[in-house]
């Protein structure tokens, strides 16, 4: 009976067996159909989604950096370049540890400590997945042969060839060509996704100067491409190509000799120079001394390199042509008198008499003239070829400051002269008006007699004093300064509103004549011996204020505190061409100091205009024997005869 009940129950294991198998397949038939499920959310639901996603992870879009526009001289000379260069970039996606990678280039590539506080901060901005970012610039070859020995302990570097910035003539027009820098974060936060798309790919962006007033003219239009990459990121192929469009080129006014021979007539001292072409307002030059290498700042500038310039006394950085504000002294006597002249105020030719001051009626202040002596009897002519203060002082007390002040304004005093130039400053010239919102003060008739001989509250930019005089020499048109000579700009161009009748014009072009070549004249030293006749007028501006009975001595001031030299003038006399402004500081003589600077930049300017018309003249003629037709047939037939 015991072995009976030990035998297998066939029926019974084959029932658990069979709800064993339908429950097995009721499973799998449950997970394939959530199999089924997936696979049908994949490709068909996401499909798109996930088809963008995986190609993701081959196809990569690179941008394309476009080439920056060239800048160039008005006789073709270059400003600014692009050269090539190499540079070290880490692509931190690829890199599994980013400071080993560091440390492993370290041993074969030098770089500094700010390099990589700046690789570090550049790793911060905003940027585009897989995109390369500079570690160090301008790899020497033995550099580049190190990197490639040692690629395999290098995932993530690379050595990428660029176009950098570069300034052939250094300091020469550091201060008005300026440099591009590095796009640090502010200006990465200020841009907008058009903007940012623009940007890809380059790293740099005009930082002063024409480099920023140009930026998007020089900048370009980036392209772009599309790369097929392996797991670790490199580049297979390339699949599309959209090529950059480079940037506009730059053709300006400038001419580079009259730069260099301004900058080397100020002989290291600090100042300025601005000179215009009269007929188009274009600034032939523009020098700001002391300057600096603005090469230094295209990669990154060094600390110390950066705090020699920023801590100098001398302030290399600072333009002093269009945001130096300094008093302009006698140089605005030329524009006053024609002022009294207009409003007929007095007679030119009635003389007045100088003891060497000027006092206001019913006052015991005495207004100096910078002869102590003074200049005994003079009228207008004199006065201005002699700078007679006295003179100056009874004229604006006589004129008044409301029409001082309107005539100056017409000229462009105390007003932006629109250059195409980033930064410019527009200076001081007073009213009634600009002293009670700036000061809460009425205006005193004394404040008139200081704006009567340049000082005072006046401050004008030499920019503004070489347009002044440009306006004079154009006898009254106003032509607004500018650099670019190849672009449409929005010019203002206007005569001036009051009607100077041609005769006061041509009284006040012979007493700024006599300035330079009358033997009384304060520039007659400067202006013996030309080969051509100029305009000018000298200036000095104070520094440092003066007690009323006091006389100026130089040696007993430091040489920061002595008088400002300033000078304008124009040529030719008869048909003028250029006008140019000049300050020195600290130079204390304008006609001693200044105006020698002036007659340097004058000839230079017309030295070059006789050579580039004798050019002209020969290429013409040259044209002109190319479109000429040779006739052949006399000579065929001469020489048939010769020879039968």
């Amino acid at each position: 009976m015991s072995e009976q009940q030990t035998l297998k129950d066939h029926f019974r294991e084959t029932r658990i067996f069979r709800h064993r198998l339908v429950f097995i397949a009721v499973v799998m038939l449950l997970l394939l159909g959530l199999l089924v499920v997936r696979f049908y959310n994949l490709q068909v639901v996401h499909y798109a989604n996930y088809v963008t996603q995986s190609e993701r992870n081959r196809v990569h879009v690179r941008p394309l950096p476009p080439t920056r526009g060239l800048i160039y001289d008005r006789n073709g000379i270059l400003l600014a370049d692009n050269r090539p260069s190499y540079t070290l970039s880490v692509v931190k996606e690829r890199v599994k540890s980013l400071d080993e990678t560091l440390a492993v280039l370290s041993e074969f590539i030098e770089f500094s400590e700010n390099d990589v506080e700046k690789f570090h901060s550049r790793l911060k901005q905003r940027r585009r997945p897989f995109e390369a970012v500079p570690l160090r610039y301008r790899l020497t070859p033995e550099e580049i042969a190190r990197i490639a020995v040692n690629e395999y302990r290098l995932e993530g570097v690379e050595v990428e060839a660029q176009l950098v910035r570069h300034y052939p003539l250094a300091d020469l027009y550091a201060h008005t060509v300026g440099y591009v820098g590095r796009i640090n974060e502010r200006e990465l936060n200020r841009f907008d996704e058009d903007e940012y798309q623009q940007y890809s790919g380059t790293y740099t962006i005009g930082k002063i100067g024409l480099e920023r007033q140009y930026e998007k003219t020089l900048l370009g239009e980036v392209g772009y491409e599309n790369v097929e990459t392996n797991a670790r990121g490199r580049v297979l192929r390339v699949l599309e190509q959209t090529p950059p469009k480079p940037g506009e080129n730059l053709h300006l006014y400038f001419d580079s000799e009259v730069q260099k021979a301004g900058l080397a007539a100020l002989k290291g001292r600090r100042g300025a120079i601005v000179a215009l072409e009269v007929e188009t307002g274009g600034v032939l030059a523009m020098v700001s001394s002391p300057s600096y290498d603005p090469n230094l700042f295209v990669t990154g500038i060094s600390h110390k390199d950066y705090n020699r310039l920023t801590q100098s006394r001398d302030l290399p950085l600072f333009n002093r042509a269009i945001q130096g504000e300094y008093p302009p002294g006698s140089t605005v006597k030329p524009m006053i008198a024609l002022s009294s002249l207009y409003y007929g105020i007095l007679d030119p030719h009635v003389a007045i008499y100088d003891p060497g001051f000027y006092q206001l009626d019913g006052e015991e202040r005495k207004y100096r003239d910078w002869k102590r002596t003074g200049h005994g009897r003079v009228d207008m002519n004199a006065a201005i070829r002699e700078s007679c203060d006295t003179y100056y002082y009874d004229l604006a007390y006589k004129t008044g400051i409301d029409r001082l002040y309107e005539f100056g304004y017409q000229f462009g005093l105390g007003d932006y002269t629109g250059i195409d130039l980033p930064s410019e400053r527009k200076g001081i010239w007073p009213s009634r008006e600009w002293k009670r919102n700036h000061r809460g003060l009425p205006w005193f008739p004394g404040d008139t007699l200081n704006v009567g001989i340049g000082q005072g509250a006046t401050l004008t930019t030499p920019l503004q004093l070489a347009a002044m005089t440009a306006t004079l020499a154009n006898r009254g048109r106003k032509v607004q300064p500018r650099i670019a000579q190849n672009l449409v700009l929005d010019i203002e161009e206007s005569n001036i509103l009051m009607d100077v009748s041609d005769g006061h014009w041509s009284y006040i072009f012979n007493a700024m004549k006599e300035v330079m070549h009358h033997p009384r004249g304060t520039a007659y030293k400067v202006g013996r011996n030309m080969s051509f006749e100029m305009a000018g007028k000298s200036g000095t501006a104070q520094v440092v204020g003066i007690a009323q009975d006091a006389e100026y001595e130089s040696e007993k001031l430091s040489e920061r505190n002595r008088d400002h030299a300033l000078f304008v003038g124009f040529a030719p006399l008869d048909a003028p061409k250029i006008a140019v402004a000049v300050i020195v500081e600290n130079g204390e003589g304008g006609s001693s100091e200044a105006a020698p600077v002036v007659r340097k930049v004058i000839e230079t300017y017309l030295e070059q205009e006789q050579i580039r018309l004798q050019g002209q003249t020969l290429q013409a003629q040259s044209e002109q024997n190319k479109s000429s037709p040779v006739n052949t047939s006399t000579t065929a037939v001469g020489e048939h005869s010769v020879n039968g």
